[in-house]
């Protein structure tokens, strides 16, 4: 008999009780809680007794971590979405039937997937430098309180009222220019912005890392761009003087600050940020 597939799920998970019901229904696997700060130590102790795939169960956070260890280390990775937005599980197509996206991670073929670095550090979706990660911050901040959805509303409203432009170099192609700004976004696959696919990679889009970088000190300009990119798509609002877009392999960007998003999660990094795409280096079962 073969030996069951090792499987971790986030011990902070909301859906912590279904995870452990799919995978009793499911069978064939050993499945086991941890805390977000062991995954790490606890994948690696699976791959140096023999594992050569790993299921994680969880959010994107979770799912960023655990693909971090299976680059590295060249093993196959099965996901089976359980946080809140679940954005890499959609775009890879993933069943929502937890015990389905189970079977999934157990029994599909892997195939490779582009994934992203920023100094070193991996990332499925998506980085941003500036007013992102303090909307971050606050609609964590709230949502003890006020739950996921509104948290994210006000966190929304009083990021934009606050918004404080910044000084950052970017280096694109070789050639670095300086910028006044809110907000640099990098995602990883040509993105849209055009309503209802905002922030979605595009189906047959372009491979590459898409940065977009919001110009200038005006809010009025700011809603220009956000209008622009809603209606008609986020190459209309780059023909406008207030976003730059680019579709690059990597890039640096210079900064004061320390801190960053990566898939929706703060992090603290020194400056430079060396971003660069990871062309098929992530080995998804059922992608």
């Amino acid at each position: 008999m073969a030996e069951p597939v090792i499987a971790f799920v986030n011990g902070k998970s909301e859906r912590l009780e279904e995870v452990q019901a799919a995978v009793r229904d499911v069978g064939g696997i050993d499945l086991r809680v941890v805390e977000p700060a062991q995954l790490a130590a606890e994948m690696l102790k699976a791959i140096d007794a023999g594992a050569r795939r790993i299921i994680v169960a969880g959010g994107d956070g979770t799912i960023g971590s655990a693909a971090n260890v299976a680059v590295q280390h060249g093993i196959e990775l099965g996901i089976v979405p359980a946080g809140t937005l679940n954005h890499f599980a959609k775009f890879v197509k993933l069943p929502e039937s937890l015990a389905d996206a189970v079977r999934v991670a157990r029994d599909a073929p892997a195939r490779p997937m582009d994934v992203a670095e920023c100094n070193g550090r991996i990332f499925l979706n998506t980085s941003s430098v500036g007013a992102y990660a303090n909307f971050v911050r606050r609609r964590e901040k709230y949502e003890g309180k006020l739950g996921y959805h509104f948290a994210t509303l006000v966190a929304a409203v009083v990021t934009f009222a606050r918004l404080q432009p910044f000084v950052l170099q970017l280096e694109v192609n070789g050639v670095a220019s300086r910028y006044v700004t809110p907000l640099v976004f990098i995602g990883v696959g040509e993105r849209e912005m055009k309503i209802p696919a905002v922030g979605d990679r595009v189906e047959g889009g372009r491979q590459g890392l898409h940065v977009m970088v919001i110009r200038g000190r005006a809010r009025l300009g700011y809603l220009a761009v956000a209008f622009a990119a809603a209606s008609r798509g986020i190459w209309a609002a780059a023909r406008t003087p207030e976003l730059d877009s680019f579709i690059v392999s990597r890039c640096t960007i210079e900064q004061r600050h320390d801190t960053l998003a990566l898939d929706g999660e703060i992090v603290r990094m020194p400056s430079p940020l060396e971003y660069a795409l990871r062309s098929a280096a992530l080995l998804v079962a059922g992608a």
